[in-house]
């Protein structure tokens, strides 16, 4: 069995950040990643740009250089795997951490591979792999998905987005744009504030001159195989659909942090304890990093302001291990 001085649950961003902090600082560590380098990263959007200009995505101040101001999913999967092989970082990849106990002062990871121990453990596993359910009849159908990769496959198709951010808008003016007749389903009164600026009038254009069909103060009602149906203000609608993507967000593990034993508060943002100044939680050698610290509130955090929580870990356990320059 394998024992470091800190075990990185997560290969995201904010998990490669904890590793290049981890090694410049001397200490023994790994990088646990349940998919390939940068696994979120990876599942986005084929054509999806940043919202964050590329130097805000920049960890340990190693330039990224982009096409644009800001930069696509391509160059940044490119720029995060290169900073993985060129610093030899000691990442495994597709190894899924099945569980974590802490024995006195030892931790003991369990993984579907290995077994490890280290004297801390960083949780850095983000928020993109539990879609937010719409719970409806039908949205287990083949035909649903809660994740967008390519708007090709939707091509001539009746294809019904559920959503108003940008995951959703994105997806909805794409789909158009390659063909799909495309519908827009909105809880609220309005596309998401917080799409982005350049983006927000070009949806808000297609809907108002009738390209993209939308639907406000509305809701899913049901999914069947050929049909959908809608609740909205003007009453019930069932129309014919082929296709249903149904991109209302996403949340991080909670289980897996209730697990650990980490104190969740108990109101709907089920915000994780810990502290900011060392980003310990209640469990001693426990840290949180990146995204997953804010809860259900996943606007909060992001590469740009999260990527300090590296320094801020490694540091800390630098001091309490005793470490020298």
């Amino acid at each position: 069995m394998q024992q470091f001085d800190v075990v990185i649950i997560g290969g995201g961003p904010i998990g490669i950040a904890c590793g290049l902090e981890a090694k410049k600082q001397g200490l023994s560590y790994i990088i646990i990643e349940k998919g390939p380098i940068v696994n979120s990263l990876f599942n986005y959007p084929v054509n999806m740009q940043f919202f964050s200009s590329s130097e805000k995505l920049e960890i340990d101040e190693i330039p990224f250089i982009s096409k644009e101001a800001k930069p696509k999913r391509n160059e940044a999967l490119e720029y995060y795997r290169r900073i993985v092989t060129s610093n030899q970082l000691n990442i495994h990849l597709f190894e899924k951490v099945i569980d974590t106990k802490k024995d006195g002062d030892i931790f003991k990871v369990l993984t579907d591979k290995d077994e490890y121990t280290a004297k801390n453990v960083v949780v850095a596993t983000g928020f993109y792999d539990l879609p937010n359910r719409i719970n409806v009849p039908g949205e287990d159908l083949p035909k649903v998905s809660h994740y967008y990769n390519d708007p090709h496959f939707y091509a001539s198709q009746k294809l019904v987005v559920v959503g108003a951010s940008n995951s959703a808008i994105d997806a909805a003016l794409e789909c158009w744009r390659k063909g799909a007749e495309v519908t827009l389903v909105i809880r609220g009164p309005e596309v998401g504030p917080r799409v982005k600026y350049w983006v927000r009038p070009d949806i808000i254009n297609r809907i108002e001159e009738g390209s993209i069909k939308a639907y406000y103060n509305s809701t899913v009602k049901e999914i069947r195989p050929h049909e959908i149906v809608l609740d909205t203000p003007e009453g019930e609608i069932t129309m014919a659909n082929d296709f249903v993507l149904a991109l209302t967000g996403y949340m991080p593990n909670f289980s897996f942090l209730e697990k650990l034993g980490i104190a969740l508060s108990k109101d709907p943002k089920r915000l994780p304890n810990y502290d900011p100044e060392t980003m310990e939680t209640n469990i001693k050698g426990l840290f949180l990093a990146g995204v997953i610290c804010g809860g259900m509130e996943t606007h909060k955090w992001f590469i740009e302001n999260s990527r300090i929580h590296a320094p801020i870990i490694m540091n800390t356990l630098k001091q309490r291990l005793g470490l020298k320059e």
